[in-house]
């Protein structure tokens, strides 16, 4: 069976919220994957047979319909149970409330049944499927509801923001030097932060300078970490394999073998993992 992936980044208010929508369906040509985190929660609207996730150090969660992946900064473990039929919803890190409706912290490093926490979802699932849509009718049909839903009442989105766009120009930046250019106390934008995003800054900051590197990796060339972890502001290639392993959950060398054998050329995705079994 062939593997159909169309994605789609929203324009206008929802792109502010919304990284991306994808549409999935067929095998992917191993077994399972484990994705790193970004600093987005990830809705999944599960169409076709169940999919299991588990978030690292977490119990699984068995997908039968849906499933919503909280703000997180360790991997978790996708294992399609056959083929694999899915719409995805990839908030950005301040998305979580204003297109869910939903709290981002409590959700923190959590697989939860999407339709339980978003009713819309179970609308919008028995509409896919009843229109039998597939690639861009199923993203536009996403879209739309999303775009009706979105709540942008959340009066600390502005100033998160600005945080979140400044940690994603520089993720090494002291987040005391952050608040003070945004005219807030550490403490009081830690809590905003911490409240809006399901994340701290200095988490996300971590999350963002490892997404960077992987961003950079060539996985077909011989990866210069030493160089690479001293332009992003790491101490040592040490303290680089520490975060790439709780970013990814394997060390830099096995990420990199992990891509080259199952991933053909030009189809490297930067976090992902695959694993035959």
């Amino acid at each position: 069976m062939d593997f159909a992936f169309t994605e789609r980044r929203p324009g206008g208010r929802l792109g502010r919220y919304v990284e991306s929508l994808w549409h999935a369906r067929g095998q992917i040509p191993y077994r399972r994957e484990r994705i790193a985190p970004t600093g987005s929660t990830v809705a999944g609207i599960v169409l076709g047979p169940p999919i299991r996730q588990t978030p690292d150090g977490g119990p699984e969660f068995l997908a039968v319909t849906g499933f919503l992946i909280g703000p997180h900064d360790r991997p978790v473990l996708n294992e399609p149970t056959a083929g694999t039929h899915c719409v995805g919803i990839v908030t950005t890190p301040i998305g979580c409330r204003a297109v869910l409706g939903l709290d981002p912290a409590p959700l923190r490093g959590r697989v939860a049944d999407l339709p339980a926490l978003w009713p819309a979802g179970r609308a919008l699932r028995a509409d896919l499927l009843a229109a039998g849509a597939e690639g861009g009718e199923a993203l536009d049909r996403t879209e739309a509801v999303l775009a009706a839903g979105l709540d942008e009442s959340d009066r600390g989105l502005d100033r998160v923001a600005a945080a979140v766009a400044a940690l994603e120009a520089d993720p090494a930046r002291p987040v005391g030097d952050l608040a003070a250019d945004l005219g807030i106390s550490h403490g009081p934008l830690d809590r905003e932060f911490t409240r809006v995003v399901g994340l701290s800054p200095r988490t996300l900051a971590r999350v963002l300078r490892v997404r960077r590197l992987l961003e950079r990796v060539d996985v077909r060339d011989r990866v210069a970490w030493t160089r690479m972890a001293a332009e992003l502001g790491w101490y040592d290639q040490a303290h680089l394999i520490r975060d790439v392993v709780r970013h990814t959950g394997v060390p830099p060398s096995a990420y990199v073998a992990a891509q080259r054998r199952f991933l053909e050329p030009g189809e490297e995705a930067p976090g992902f993992v695959p694993e035959a079994g």
